[in-house]
């Protein structure tokens, strides 16, 4: 496992390195920029600008000079707030993971829970009631779906806060501070797992089905198993193999998917930046976040390839 994980390491080098150049091919070559868009520059002061900033030298050059401020830990420097790229993302980078990692634990929660009951009881008045609700919550737009949870919990029954991450004024510490953010994270959460829960039920439903129908569930029930015994131990273990190669993209997405309602609300999150800089073109600042996806996306499948082979003892990692 050791040696196998170390050359899935090194094999993720020459991935990062095309992924660098795509990211920057994929910016530099979209038209304008930063100093093409501020409309209050003289023509002569945004040649100075971009001869400041090595915007007028050759792609090629700007790149490996990209590449090797990447490789001394150098992110950039972000036209737009005229502070290093990697202060910008550190003051919102963790509020980012705050919000996807409670997501991701509880829709994986409710999705296997949900997801194996429905296939435990196929086609049942359950079975339909879960189907009806997880299209129901799948059919919503993002924002539409941040606005009504707005006006219902917010506007109209006054429970939860509108936005934001802290109570404006706060000085809370300690505990008192930890359920002002909790307050806070209630209605983008739930809006995250609404939209995220919905296709992973159903992934879970069919993959339980058919671990249901397997030999091995089978025999287990003809040797007088326990049924609680039979859908844990046997059916829901064979069932999650398919399911842990969707946890390589789980957060990588679900960073991507949060940029909306991170937006509408005012969460202090690297989505919340992320369309301002995008209408500003500071480039430098979505190169570096685009690139942080692709390191989650590889870190990301590595430790699906190493969950699967724990999860199922036929699978030999070497």
């Amino acid at each position: 496992m050791r040696t196998y994980v170390l050359r899935r390491l090194l094999g993720a080098i020459p991935l990062l390195f095309g992924a660098s150049l795509l990211i920057f091919l994929v910016f530099a070559l979209t038209p304008g920029d930063f100093i093409d868009g501020n409309i209050n520059l003289t023509p002569q002061r945004a040649a100075e600008l971009k001869a400041l900033y090595g915007l007028d030298r050759p792609l090629w050059a700007r790149y490996l000079g990209w590449l090797s401020q990447l490789l001394h830990g150098d992110l950039g420097f972000s036209l737009q707030h005229q502070i290093p790229v990697s202060t910008l993302l550190g003051q919102y980078l963790w509020s980012s993971f705050l919000l996807a990692l409670v997501s991701l634990l509880l829709y994986w929660t409710l999705s296997l829970a949900v997801g194996v009951l429905a296939a435990v009881r196929p086609y049942s008045w359950f079975d339909r009631v879960v189907t009806l609700l997880v299209f129901a919550a799948m059919s919503f737009p993002v924002f539409f779906l941040c606005l009504l949870l707005i006006k219902w919990f917010a506007v109209d029954l006054g429970w939860l806060p509108v936005g934001g991450m802290i109570s404006i004024g706060s000085n809370a510490t300690g505990w008192d501070y930890a359920l002002d953010v909790a307050r806070h994270m209630v209605l983008p959460v739930l809006t995250l797992v609404m939209l995220q829960a919905g296709g992973l039920t159903r992934y879970v439903r069919a993959s339980m089905l058919d671990a249901l129908a397997m030999d091995c569930v089978r025999t287990a029930r003809a040797k007088g198993l326990p049924e609680r015994v039979v859908i844990l131990r046997h059916a829901l273990r064979n069932a999650l193999l398919p399911l842990i190669a969707l946890l390589g993209f789980e957060l990588p997405g679900l960073f991507a998917g949060a940029i909306v309602t991170e937006k509408i609300f005012n969460w202090p999150g690297v989505g919340h930046i992320h369309i301002d800089t995008l209408a500003a073109r500071d480039y430098p600042v979505l190169m570096s976040f685009t690139l942080l996806l692709a390191v989650l996306t590889i870190v990301g499948n590595l430790l699906a390839d190493v969950l699967s082979a724990l999860a199922d003892p036929r699978i030999r990692l070497r």
